[in-house]
C-alpha cells in the first residue's frame, strides 16, 4: 500500500489539527463537509447550467441540471446524481464542482438532486425524493433535451448509497436506468470489514463521522440489515442494472464496493470495478489538494461511455 504523498500530506495536517467527529454537532458535521469541499479546486467550465424544481413526496425539491461543455447533441444520455454527505450533509453548491468535472468527462447531462437531509427529514426522506426524481426524469425527457434510454443513476458516498437503493427498489413503471454509478459507495452500515478496521481512524473519513450519520439518519430501532439502508443486504441482485463502482483504497467502504462489485458480477450483472490506489473517501472531491482527482475523473469518464456503448 503506497499512499499518494498529497494524501500523506493532507493526513498530516488532518492529524495534527485533532479529530472531533464523534462529537460534531449536525450543524458541525455541515460546515466541516462545506470547509472540506471549498478545496475542489477551480470550477470546470460546463456548457450551461439550469436551476429546476420538480414536484417531491413532501414539496418541491430543487435540482441543477449541467450540459458538459462539449456536448455534441443537443439529446445527451442523464446522469441522475445524489451527493454524498451521510444524508445529513452536503447540497447542491457542495458538491457543484464534482458535478461540473463529471458532466464534463462522462459526456452526459447530469441531474445533481437536492434531496431532503436528515435529522429533519430521516430514513426514507431521501430514498422517497430520490425515487421521484427517477420518475420526474423520465417523464420530463424531452423537456431535459435527454435519451431516456440511457439513463444513468449515480453518486458519492451515501448518494451512492441512494443510487444503489433506488435501482433495486425500482417499480416496473418507472424508467429503467441503463447503468448504476457507485463512487466510494457506503453499502453496509453494519459492516465490519478489514478496510474499515484499517482505516477507520486517521484517513479523512472515520468511525466516528460513519456512526454520527447513521445514528441522524435512522430513527430508533432501524433494522441495520434492510436493504433501503444496506444495499449490499440485498437477497437478489439479479437483473439490476449494469454497475460501474469506483472505490479508493484507504477509504473504510471500500471493501463494501468490492463486495457489491463481486456480487453483481456473481449474479450476471455485467460490472466494472475500479480501485483508486492511494486515495481516501472523497479524493474526488479534492481537487486542489489532490491534483490525481483530474485523472480519476478522466477514467469515471471514460467507464461510464464505455458502459453506455
Amino acid at each position: 500500500m503506497a499512499v499518494d504523498p498529497h494524501v500523506s500530506r493532507l493526513l498530516e495536517k488532518l492529524a495534527a489539527l485533532g479529530s472531533r467527529s464523534a462529537v460534531l454537532t449536525v450543524e458541525e458535521r455541515r460546515h466541516a463537509l462545506e470547509h472540506l469541499l471549498s478545496f475542489a479546486g477551480l470550477q470546470e467550465p460546463v456548457g450551461r447550467v439550469e436551476e429546476r424544481r420538480l414536484p417531491g413526496p413532501a414539496g418541491p425539491l430543487r435540482a441543477r441540471v449541467y450540459t458538459p461543455a462539449d456536448a455534441r447533441s443537443p439529446v445527451l444520455p442523464p446522469l441522475l446524481y445524489f451527493h454524498g454527505g451521510g444524508l445529513v450533509a452536503g447540497g447542491l453548491d457542495t458538491h457543484d464542482g464534482i458535478a461540473r468535472s463529471l458532466a464534463n468527462a462522462s459526456g452526459c447531462r447530469l441531474i445533481s438532486l437536492d434531496y431532503r437531509l436528515a435529522p429533519e427529514h430521516p430514513f426514507p426522506a431521501a430514498i422517497e425524493d430520490g425515487c421521484a426524481a427517477l420518475a420526474w426524469v423520465g417523464a420530463h425527457a424531452s423537456e431535459l433535451r435527454v435519451d431516456p434510454d440511457r439513463l444513468v443513476v449515480g453518486g458519492d458516498s451515501a448518494g451512492a448509497t441512494l443510487a444503489a437503493v433506488i435501482c433495486q427498489m425500482r417499480a416496473p413503471s418507472e424508467a429503467r436506468p441503463l447503468l448504476q454509478f457507485l463512487l466510494c459507495p457506503i453499502l453496509d452500515v453494519a459492516a465490519e470489514t478489514d478496510s474499515r478496521r484499517d482505516f477507520g481512524e486517521g484517513y479523512l473519513l472515520d468511525r466516528g463521522t460513519l456512526d454520527h450519520d447513521v445514528r441522524h439518519y435512522l430513527l430508533p430501532g432501524a433494522d441495520l440489515a434492510d436493504p433501503r439502508i444496506s444495499p449490499l443486504r440485498a437477497r437478489q441482485v439479479a437483473g439490476l442494472p449494469p454497475a460501474c463502482i469506483h472505490t479508493a483504497e484507504l477509504d473504510p467502504v471500500r471493501d463494501e464496493g468490492r463486495a457489491y462489485a463481486e456480487r453483481l458480477q456473481s449474479a450476471g450483472v455485467r460490472t466494472l470495478y475500479r480501485d483508486h490506489s492511494g486515495m481516501i473517501h472523497l479524493f474526488y472531491g479534492l481537487g486542489s489538494l489532490i491534483p490525481y482527482a483530474a485523472a480519476a475523473y478522466r477514467m469515471m469518464g471514460a467507464d461510464i461511455r464505455s458502459m453506455l456503448g
